[in-house]
């Protein structure tokens, strides 16, 4: 089974938060020139796609599609890095951090301050049944599904749509939504939304008067889309998956939501680099201080760690069909789920 599972000796009993505490805390650590290295290795190849793929367009755009799936990979890369500033993870500096994080979030059309609150807020509820609606996926249960109205219901079944979901919400995300701080942020974060649109402002006219603004907004609805996709894919997965867990409020518990409510999304190598090893979900959420470049050493340095079973980029496939969390069942369901609850089988007659 491709889902997240775990041993049974192993979490038949609640892990010792010290214990967890004691082994992450030798990988929080940022490491300088292994940052450093990242970001030449992302930020340079990232900057001659780009300048590749505004060649292209005077040649064929049939050469510009392939420089887009590539420089794509590398913004995921970027996000990863905007993400780790975030956290104050990637440098050991905190100035260092913001700054870097301001400039990657306009290369991803994102406002560091307002995501980053945002982000926070994510990971102090995930899989809170009572704690939804900040920074995750929309996500209903069963009952509240069938006590929706029926526009509720219609709309949900289009948020959830996959070509909505992985191909327009991205794009309507980073370039629409993010121009836009919520009324929950505090003061700071919604002013930054602010002076994070004047910046974008000020970048795309200045793109757009040396290269033309057809031409750049051309570059970059491609590139968005690209990366956008596969950013909400990965996030989608992380979240939603066979086995994943969700509690109410009185029951959740952080440990449990890191290492079963977040996944182990086994890439290949390839895919892991670009996507800055944030499959190591469950650690990441264990602790987020830890960097992505010490994601994967940390996973592999306790046992208890490696109880959590992968899911493959086979086995993710399963989450297209995943709709509602059945809290009666306690796991992930389709529709059809909802035939069982509305026309339940009659009881058995006794012989």
């Amino acid at each position: 089974m491709n889902g997240i599972a775990t041993d049974s000796a192993e979490l038949s009993s609640k892990p010792s938060t010290s214990h967890w505490k004691r082994i992450v805390a030798r990988y929080q650590k940022p490491a300088h020139w292994r940052a450093v290295w990242q970001l030449v290795n992302t930020l340079v190849p990232y900057g001659a796609l780009w300048y590749l793929m505004y060649l292209s367009l005077s040649i064929s755009v049939w050469l510009t599609i392939p420089l887009a799936l590539l420089a794509g990979g590398f913004l995921v890369r970027i996000f990863i890095i905007f993400h780790d500033c975030g956290h104050g993870s990637f440098f050991k500096s905190r100035t260092a951090n913001d700054l870097l994080g301001v400039f990657t979030g306009l290369l991803c059309f994102a406002s560091y301050y307002h995501w980053r609150w945002e982000h926070a807020v994510h990971h102090a509820s995930a899989g809170d049944l009572d704690r939804r609606g900040t920074g995750d996926v929309w996500t209903l249960t069963v009952q509240e599904y069938l006590e929706a109205s029926r526009w509720k219901r219609f709309a949900y079944r289009l948020a959830r749509n996959p070509f909505i979901l992985f191909v327009v919400a991205p794009v309507c995300l980073f370039l629409f939504l993010e121009r836009f701080p919520s009324a929950k942020a505090p003061q700071r974060e919604r002013w930054s939304v602010y002076w994070s649109n004047l910046l974008l402002a000020a970048m795309i006219a200045g793109l757009s008067y040396v290269i033309g603004l057809k031409e750049y907004l051309l570059l970059q609805l491609a590139l968005v889309s690209v990366a956008g996709s596969a950013g909400v894919w990965l996030f989608y997965v992380q979240h939603q998956f066979e086995g994943v867990y969700w509690e109410r409020g009185e029951q959740w518990d952080y440990t449990q939501a890191a290492l079963k409510g977040s996944s182990y999304y086994k890439l290949p190598k390839i895919l892991q680099w670009f996507s800055g090893n944030i499959g190591f979900h469950h650690i990441h959420h264990l602790s987020p201080r830890i960097p992505n470049y010490h994601l994967e050493k940390c996973h592999k340095s306790e046992p208890l760690f490696q109880t959590v079973k992968p899911v493959t980029l086979l086995g993710s496939l399963k989450s297209f069909g995943y709709r509602l969390w059945d809290e009666q069942c306690q796991k992930m369901v389709g529709y059809r789920a909802l035939q069982r609850v509305r026309n339940p089988l009659p009881p058995k007659r006794r012989s």
